[in-house]
């Protein structure tokens, strides 16, 4: 059976049907460096199986940390942790394979079931340290543990992901200047010198994590990243609702002063003496129904492995057979954002939608039914409902989609399937099929054999299975620009498939392109940020020729973001987990560069580009236009969702789209939420995708992809009647 289709990060790590020996069945759970996968050994082992995306495979820096990650992970392998049982960290798609451990995540856990009772938490804290001893005793400081890295297993707890975790005699190679960890859970050293942290932290991580089980909020909470690390390093923390007999023990792990924290053993000493029931119970309480067990084995909380780099808090999702408990919590980040977006899918309810296969024609919705004078609203389930978000693109007169193993084209005035084409399955990016000189290329969506269609017919034009090796691919202008992993470029001509050009970009060591739409020239355009994230270079490229147009250093971890105008615009990080803190406008003609401070920078933004304006949308569901010619941040607004697609204008709106399916409309001269559609959730209901479809603007209609399998089109024109 290949791997589920339905979720992840990126696509593109999702396919492959074997890593080394174990085959892959399904995918468990994702992050932003790679998918984790349940899979099986030869004799019949179950092993949660981590592969690093393609895009990430090719960069040497994330090489040397996935490997630092399995060698920490080896040197803990234990009762505590979920033992590596393989790993080829130099593979083509590094990955390592470690004992599959069924059961939640403590994130999940308290999400569904409240805050554990005393008995629960304290063995809970005595697992826990027992885990830190076993890890510590080798050397290893884990600087990560959070509730989405903490399974609670039938035999106590498990610490994984070892992503940002070193052997104290190691070397911080790729950390200068950067802080790691997740603010809620970090340790104050963390922020005040990053490189001197020691196992100590990890001792103030464990007294957070008791904090969050008892009480489902952490000791020091705020919406704010930064407004975390001061509370964290200055204030004391809030306790209410610990068990008086645990409090005190909280109290000390959260100490400011390393020194002034308990060792692991020390721990374990003092919660021998608070209870005389200690025993070795275990913690979770029996499931209520079958279907909720087989959901739980399902979850990507029953791997024993997360994917490294993915700064992520999971706050989990509300079935709908949760008790009813109410406590605080604050908002997750992107990887595993799932509370608020499910619950509200939940409670709406799903439309029932007719595939494609059943032989019906779209649906049109009641609104478009009732507005004869208006753009016609259909919706349509081009394939099946688990066959994943469809990415659509618009052009030549046709809305070309695609989902994994299939190319399709639908009519945007009716949604009627015009044709479709079935493609190799192979690893994915997740992102639309491409127009590039007059043809359709799906295999951009895989890293694989090249392929382009007539987009009129879905007809295959030309085929390439003897292209040169590649890691990254990008269209830019009537050019494939191929990157290999050695840094090598080869520029394949679009309408031919023929080879135009081979040879490496100055001052970038393996570029991995992007373009955007709109340039009456298109560039491809690379960026590589210094170790130490103090510069990044930009450098343009011709995609005819593989000339540089031009090259240019910034100050600071910029990220190129949009053209317009002939002007780039960049977002800079903001120095703590790659928050947005401004925008940039560079005159690549004068080389002046113009920089836009927001008021409240914006976590893991998404951007998108109309004259002018660059409109952010951010984890936590902040959405926020930048007006470059004023200046100024023009608005903000908390849309309550979770996380949100790259935001599309079309100068009066903009569009995002939702992980649970929903598209929001929003005045672009107000920031006002003027309307929404209905949550659209395919059956893996208790999953998110990583990569969300941005809307399609067509005409008088917006279009969008939902988890469900939906392609839908709605007026563009008045979202307030969605």
């Amino acid at each position: 059976m290949t791997p589920q289709r339905n979720s992840g990060a990126d696509a593109e790590a999702e396919l492959p049907e074997y890593a080394g020996h174990f085959r892959l069945e399904s995918c468990l759970g994702s992050g932003g460096m790679g998918v984790v996968h349940l899979a099986r050994s030869p004799s019949g082992m179950r092993v949660a199986v981590k592969v690093v995306h393609a895009r990430y495979a090719m960069d040497p820096e994330f090489r040397g940390r996935f490997r630092q990650e399995v060698a920490a992970a080896r040197r803990v392998s234990g009762a505590f942790t979920a033992p590596v049982v393989d790993a080829d960290p130099d593979a083509g798609r590094p990955w390592m394979a470690t004992l599959y451990i069924p059961g939640p995540t403590l994130s999940e856990q308290v999400n569904r079931n409240g805050p554990m009772d005393p008995d629960q938490s304290r063995r809970l804290m005595a697992g826990l340290a027992e885990a830190l001893r076993d890890i510590h005793r080798v050397g290893v400081v884990h600087r990560d543990l959070k509730p989405s890295n903490v399974l609670l297993a039938d035999d106590g707890p498990k610490v994984i992901d070892f992503g940002i975790s070193r052997p104290r005699d190691s070397e911080l190679r790729t950390e200068t200047g950067k802080l790691i960890g997740t603010p809620p859970f970090m340790a104050p050293e963390q922020f005040r010198s990053p490189r001197d942290v020691g196992p100590a932290a990890d001792m103030f991580a464990l007294g957070s994590l008791v904090v969050h089980a008892t009480t489902g909020r952490g000791p020091f909470d705020s919406d704010s990243p930064y407004v975390v690390a001061y509370q964290v390093v200055h204030d004391e923390p809030d306790l209410t609702g610990v068990p008086a007999s645990l409090a005190p023990l909280v109290r000390r792990c959260l100490a400011k002063e390393p020194a002034d924290r308990p060792t692991p053993d020390e721990l374990m000493r003092e919660l021998r003496s608070v209870s005389a029931k200690y025993d070795t119970q275990v913690f979770l309480p029996a499931q209520r129904t079958p279907d909720a067990k087989e959901s739980s084995e399902a979850r990507k909380a029953s791997v024993g492995s997360r994917t490294s780099g993915a700064r992520d808090e999971a706050v989990g999702e509300v079935p709908p057979d949760a008790p009813a408990k109410r406590f605080p919590r604050r908002p997750g980040r992107r990887t595993a954002l799932v509370a608020g977006v499910l619950c509200v899918a939940v409670l709406g309810g799903l439309a029932a939608l007719q595939a494609f296969d059943d032989a019906q024609p779209p649906r049109r919705t009641a609104a478009a039914q009732g507005t004869p004078a208006g753009p016609a609203v259909w919706e349509t389930v081009p394939a099946s409902e688990d066959s994943g978000v469809p990415q659509c693109t618009h052009g030549a007169g046709k809305l070309l989609c695609a989902v994994p193993g299939l190319v399709f084209a639908l009519d945007p005035a009716d949604g009627r399937t015009l044709w479709r084409h079935d493609v190799a399955p192979g690893p994915t990016r997740g992102e639309p099929p491409v127009l590039s000189a007059g043809l359709l290329h799906p295999s951009l969506d895989r890293i694989g054999d090249l392929e382009a269609l007539d987009p009129a017919t879905g007809e295959p034009v030309w085929q390439q299975d003897d292209t040169p090796a590649y890691e990254g691919i990008r269209a830019v202008g009537d050019t494939l620009l191929l990157t290999g992993s050695d840094g090598m470029v080869t520029g394949v001509d679009s309408a031919s498939g023929e080879t135009r050009w081979s040879r490496r970009i100055p001052g970038q060591a393996v570029p991995y392109f992007t373009s955007f739409d709109g340039e009456k020239n298109p560039a491809a355009y690379a960026a590589t940020t210094s170790d130490d994230g103090s510069t990044t270079r930009v450098t343009a490229v011709d995609p005819a020729t593989g000339d540089v147009r031009w090259d240019a250093e910034f100050e600071g971890t910029l990220t190129p973001a949009g053209i317009a105008d002939g002007q780039m615009f960049l977002l800079a990080d903001g120095g703590i987990h790659g928050d947005t803190a401004a925008v940039v406008r560079y005159r690549p003609d004068t080389g002046g560069n113009q920089r836009v401070t927001l008021p409240v920078p914006v976590a893991d933004a998404e951007a998108g580009v109309r004259g002018d304006t660059v409109y952010l949308m951010g984890a936590g569901g902040s959405l926020v236009a930048v007006d470059m010619a004023a200046g100024v941040q023009r608005w903000r607004l908390e849309t309550g969702i979770s996380w949100g697609s790259v935001p599309a204008s079309d100068g009066r709106h903009v569009f995002v789209s939702a992980p649970d399916g929903r598209l929001l409309g929003v005045d672009a001269r107000t920031g006002k939420l003027l309307g929404q559609t209905r949550p659209r959730l395919g059956p893996a209901s208790d999953r998110i995708p990583g990569t969300l479809a941005a809307p399609v603007l067509a005409g008088d209609r917006v279009v969008a992809g939902a988890p469900d399998g939906t392609v839908f089109a709605v007026d563009a024109n008045d979202p307030a009647a969605w």
